[in-house]
C-alpha cells in the first residue's frame, strides 16, 4: 500500500505546473528545443543533489535517535498535509514566466542545476516527503536515493513533455486553464489525503 501511494502521489507531483516547469519552458521560448531539455538535465542533476543531502542527513538522525526519527516523520506528515491545504487553497492564477535571455546549452543545463540546487521548497518536499516510505529492514541511504531517484526521473520526464509541447502550454485560454487548475487541485487533495493517511497509519504501526 506505501508503495502504491508513493507511485500516486511522485507522478500526480510531477504532472503538477510548478516553478521548474516554468522555468524550462521559459528557456525553450528563449532559446530553443535544445536549451530547454539541457535545462531540464540541469533541474534533474540538481534535485538528485537534494536527494543526495536529505538521505545523508536524515541518516545521521537515525544513528542517533529512533525517537527523533519517529518525529521527524511525523513533522514530514504534517507537512504534506500542508502543502495539499496550500494547493486546494491557491487562487488561480497563470504561472508568471520570466524572460530570459538566450545562453546556449551548456549554460542553460549550469544555470538550471543551480536554479534547482538553491530551490529551498524542494530540500524541504524531500525531507518530508521520502522518509515516509522508508522501510526499517532495509538501508536507509539506499532506499532515500532510490525513491529520490524515482522522483527526480518522474520530474524530468514531465519537463521533458513541457519543453516538446511548450507552444501549446504557452497558448492562453481557458482550456488550458482549466486544466492547469484542474493539476493544481488533484496535486493539493493527494498530498493532503497521503500527509493525513501516513500520520494515522503509523499511529496504528
Amino acid at each position: 500500500m506505501s508503495l502504491i501511494a508513493f507511485a500516486l502521489a511522485a507522478v500526480v507531483l510531477a504532472i503538477t505546473p510548478g516553478p521548474g516547469m516554468a522555468y524550462v519552458i521559459a528557456r525553450t521560448v528563449a532559446g530553443g528545443r535544445s536549451e530547454g531539455l539541457a535545462s531540464c538535465i540541469g533541474t534533474g542533476i540538481g534535485g538528485l543533489l537534494h536527494v543526495l543531502a536529505a538521505a545523508l542527513g536524515l541518516s545521521l538522525i537515525v544513528a542517533q535517535s529512533a525517537v527523533a526519527f519517529t518525529v521527524v516523520k511525523y513533522l514530514g506528515a504534517a507537512y504534506l498535509v500542508y502543502l495539499g491545504v496550500g494547493l486546494l487553497l491557491r487562487k488561480d492564477e497563470a504561472p508568471a514566466l520570466d524572460a530570459v535571455a538566450i545562453r546556449g546549452a551548456r549554460r542553460a543545463l549550469l544555470e538550471g542545476v543551480v536554479v534547482e540546487a538553491l530551490n529551498v521548497k524542494t530540500a524541504l518536499f524531500f525531507l518530508a516527503f521520502l522518509p515516509q516510505f522508508v522501510s526499517s529492514g532495509a538501508p536507509f541511504v539506499g532506499q532515500m536515493v532510490l525513491l529520490g531517484g524515482i522522483c527526480v526521473a518522474l520530474n524530468t520526464l514531465a519537463d521533458v513533455a513541457a519543453v516538446f509541447g511548450a507552444n501549446r502550454l504557452l497558448q492562453a485560454g481557458a482550456v488550458r486553464a482549466a486544466r492547469a487548475r484542474l493539476l493544481t487541485r488533484a496535486s493539493g487533495a493527494t498530498m493532503l489525503a497521503l500527509g493525513a493517511w501516513l500520520a494515522l497509519a503509523r499511529r496504528h504501526a
